[in-house]
């Protein structure tokens, strides 16, 4: 048998069944610094069992240590093989999967412009299709048992791009809305569920030098701007005002409602953002609502 053959295996779903119902599974993209290891954390202090990835299997335990329901996987989410590896291995090791948290993250930062191809194809490869291939390597799993939670870290910045240097990021976080917005009709017929969560500005590592790249200047147009932006980005790192392991609290909480909500918005500035954009696109609608109103066929 081949390991691809190997890692499309499900575990029957009356196998998953057997398990005790109050004890989750849970795998956690992104799980070796940052929000990843609060969401781990928090999961692992309610009870639940967690495959905690990392593309670096010390950093998970440099981490969160040892602990018994804790199984280290190493995954880079760009990988598609590697995802389904992953998934593998945590039903090897637990049997079943309930919660797959897709948190794995990176931030390519700078103006459109100055930012290179690659650059820009490797912040939507990481952010976007991360979870792509994470979630496609657990659905058949989730579809087998009937049931599970598929939880995606957006951002704010995927409801509202609201500053310079979020081209990048905020093309891959609307992305990944759009995604799991269209997935959640798919396979709720199948009892699986999606909850997008949108952090506004939390203390984790996305603003360090290991999670955020900024675009060389190269432009003399933007010179100015682009002195004056990254002070501001650098200057915010450890000093945004949301508390992850709080955060990480709330998901876990949340998980287990029977009707997760859809959308959360994580944070005093994400509940006003997710305000300020519906009444941005209730005025928008009604600027020309005349002529956008009168577009049809006469005979339709």
């Amino acid at each position: 048998m081949t390991e691809e053959m190997r890692t499309a295996e499900t575990i029957p779903a009356d196998t998953a069944a057997a398990q005790p119902s109050e004890k989750k599974v849970w795998l956690v993209t992104g799980a070796g610094r940052g929000l990843g290891v609060d969401i781990a954390k928090a999961a692992l202090a309610a009870g639940h069992a967690v495959a905690a990835t990392a593309r670096s299997v010390e950093s998970i335990t440099r981490a969160l240590g040892q602990h018994d329901d804790l199984l280290a996987v190493p995954l880079d989410v760009t990988d598609q093989g590697a995802a389904q590896a992953a998934v593998a291995a945590t039903l090897e090791r637990f049997g079943h999967l309930d919660v797959l948290v897709n948190n794995a993250g990176s931030f390519q930062a700078g103006f459109f412009e100055e930012m290179s191809p690659e650059a820009f194809r490797s912040q939507i490869e990481t952010t976007l299709f991360g979870p792509v291939n994470v979630t496609r390597a657990a659905l058949p799993q989730l579809r087998a048992q009937r049931s599970g939670l598929v939880v995606t870290i957006s951002s704010t910045a995927g409801i509202a791009s609201t500053g310079d240097f979020l081209t990048a990021y905020a093309a891959s976080k609307f992305g990944v809305e759009g995604f799991m917005e269209g997935l959640a009709s798919e396979i709720a017929p199948f009892g699986i569920r999606t909850m997008l969560v949108e952090p506004g500005f939390f203390r984790t590592e996305l603003l360090t030098p290991q999670s955020t790249q900024y675009a060389p200047p190269s432009i003399t147009d933007y010179a100015d701007r682009t002195a004056v932006t990254i002070e501001a980005w650098r200057g915010m790192d450890g000093k945004q005002g949301g508390d992850p392991a709080k955060l990480a609290a709330a998901l876990v909480q949340l998980a287990a409602l029977e009707q997760p909500p859809a959308r959360f918005a994580a944070g005093a500035d994400a509940v006003e953002l997710f305000e300020t954009k519906a009444r941005t696109l209730l005025a928008q609608a009604d600027a020309h609502r005349e002529l956008s109103s009168s577009l049809s066929h006469g005979d339709a």
